[in-house]
C-alpha cells in the first residue's frame, strides 16, 4: 500500500485481504458457499453493530479434525478502525489456520475475513477485516476488471 501512496493509518493497519486466481476452465470445480451455513448472498455494506449475530466456518488443523468445532456462531462487538475491522466473539474462536475464513451476518451477507486473534484488550476475540472496504480498495487499486464477490451457490442457513 505504501507503493500506492496510501497514508491512512486505518487502511494500512486493517486492510488484510488476499485474492486467489482460478483459471476459467476450473471455475466449475470451485464452490464459493460457506460450508455448513451456505451463502454469502451479497456484500454487507453497512457494517455490524455490537450484539449482532455472526457466522463463520474455520478448518484449522489445530482442531485435530474435530469437524463439530469448525462452524462458528457468535456476536459482533461492533466496528472500529474507521470501519475497516469488526471485533467478534464466537463460541470457538478462530485460531491459526482459520485466517481468511469468511464471516457472514444474520442475513447471509459477507462481512469480511478473519485476520487476527486478539490477546488484548479483548482476549480470544477475532478481528474481521471489512469486506466492503477491502473489496472497494482492491477494485480501485488492483487493476483486476470485474472484481466482485462470488455469491454462494448454497442458500444461507443461519441459526
Amino acid at each position: 500500500m505504501a507503493e500506492n501512496g496510501e497514508s491512512d493509518d486505518d487502511t494500512c493497519a486493517y486492510n488484510d485481504f488476499a485474492l486467489v486466481q482460478v483459471d476459467a476452465a476450473d471455475t466449475g470445480d470451485v464452490n464459493p458457499s460457506v460450508p455448513f451455513f451456505g451463502g454469502p448472498v451479497a456484500v454487507d455494506t453497512d457494517g455490524t453493530a455490537a450484539g449482532s449475530r455472526v457466522y463463520s466456518f474455520g478448518n484449522s488443523s489445530l482442531r485435530g479434525g474435530i469437524e463439530v468445532l469448525s462452524p462458528k456462531v457468535g456476536l459482533s462487538l461492533g466496528q472500529s478502525g474507521g470501519g475497516w475491522t469488526h471485533s467478534v466473539y464466537t463460541l470457538t474462536p478462530g485460531v491459526p489456520g482459520d485466517s481468511g475464513s469468511g464471516f457472514l451476518d444474520a442475513d447471509g451477507n459477507a462481512i469480511g475475513t478473519l485476520s487476527t486473534l486478539a490477546l488484548a484488550p479483548l482476549p480470544a476475540s477475532n478481528g474481521v477485516g471489512d469486506l466492503a472496504s477491502e473489496l472497494a480498495y482492491a477494485q480501485e487499486h488492483s487493476g483486476i476488471d470485474g472484481l466482485q464477490l462470488a455469491a454462494g451457490t448454497e442458500p444461507f442457513r443461519g441459526l
